[in-house]
């Protein structure tokens, strides 16, 4: 599933398309809004929260999606051949961009005025205005016998992290990842890692930890099982925690993240 940082990439290319031109084509092709018809109305601007995205139009009307696991919006020139057949989800155009929404998890339109509808429960955003480290630490800790791999993950506690982010994060913080959230000694420090972390790795083409991007030197514990440890030399680990079958992986090493 793509991460906050992916999403927050994909709302500037909406951004750069779409904002401050006036709709020429509109298509939706999911049932409940296929009457839906947006032509003629100027785009405001595409907004991330988390991992959803929010492209506001003119009169008050906002678009939702969420890209899920296999979600994108795909730039192309205006007439551009609409590639993607049934998996197509939505079209918009102006007289020189188009977006297509490709295998879109979720789509939705609602009153802008509505949109905590669908964000509003959603903590502390990593990568926007909002973002507090105090309010997100408080929230990790509010179920106490929950691990940290599990809490960071919840998008109610802080938004935007997925499983690439988890792992990094635990491991810059030396945290193992079955500790009890209560236990975290510096939870305050960890989410600020985490915001640290994302933050400056987000105008990447993909997470960079490291400090440096070159293939295969981008992160320290992530997809490098079996492999040295980039700090100590010991063997990362791979396991699984949780319940949701997309997030279950987990890296660490079981030295400079000791439990």
């Amino acid at each position: 599933m793509p991460e906050g940082d992916a999403v927050w990439r994909t709302a500037g290319r909406l951004r750069a398309a779409l904002d401050d031109q006036e709709l020429t084509r509109s298509d939706f092709r999911v049932p409940r809004f296929a009457t839906a018809d947006l032509r003629g109305r100027r785009v405001l601007t595409t907004v991330s929260r988390g991992k959803h995205l929010l492209t506001r139009v003119e009169g008050g009307v906002t678009l939702h999606t969420h890209l899920r696991m296999d979600g994108r919006w795909r730039i192309t020139r205006t007439g551009a051949p609409v590639r993607g057949g049934d998996v197509v989800r939505v079209v918009l155009a102006n007289t020189v961009w188009q977006a297509t929404g490709v295998k879109l998890g979720v789509v939705g339109l609602l009153p802008t005025s509505r949109e905590d509808e669908v964000v509003g429960h959603l903590g502390p955003d990593l990568l926007g205005v909002d973002w507090d480290a105090g309010r997100a630490a408080a929230n990790l800790a509010g179920d106490p016998d929950r691990t940290i791999g599990e809490a960071l993950l919840d998008q109610r506690n802080l938004a935007g992290i997925g499983t690439i982010w988890r792992a990094e994060t635990l491991f810059v913080a030396g945290v193992w990842p079955w500790r009890r959230a209560e236990d975290v000694a510096d939870a305050v420090g960890l989410t600020e890692t985490a915001h640290r972390l994302m933050n400056e790795g987000k105008d990447e083409r993909g997470p960079v930890t490291t400090g440096d991007p070159r293939p295969g030197r981008e992160l320290f514990v992530y997809g490098r099982e079996h492999r040295p440890c980039r700090v100590c030399g010991s063997s990362i680990e791979r396991g699984e925690m949780g319940s949701q079958p997309q997030e279950r992986l987990i890296y660490w090493c079981p030295r400079c993240q000791r439990g």
